[in-house]
């Protein structure tokens, strides 16, 4: 999938380990990239996720996850879908994916 033209995303050469780190640090973030890690190849809606947090609250980790180079976002009308940049993270930083979700078993 390539990034929405509307919606900024970071080159992933650009993407740096500790601002991956610093939002995986956050559970709310962390389970949403362990959810999408199921199912790399899918798109969500943002909708979609379970969370136990205001609209707004979800809009901000949204916003972080895109901006650490986590996701890719696209917006259809007043939806917003989310993906996991798997491959860019695999090849990027090799290993992390799955350290994180080994050590969420």
């Amino acid at each position: 999938m390539a990034p929405a033209s509307e919606i900024e995303h970071p080159d992933i050469d650009d993407v740096d380990l500790s601002s991956v780190l610093l939002a995986l640090a956050d559970p709310h973030r962390r389970q949403v990239i362990l959810e999408l890690a199921r199912d790399p190849k899918t798109e969500r809606q943002c909708s979609t996720f379970v969370l136990p947090i205001a609209k707004s609250t979800k809009t901000h980790h949204w916003r972080v996850l895109r901006e650490s180079g986590l996701v890719y976002q696209r917006a259809v009308g007043n939806g917003l879908y989310i993906q996991l940049r798997d491959e860019d993270l695999r090849r990027r930083f090799p290993g992390l994916l799955d350290t994180i979700a080994a050590l969420e078993d």
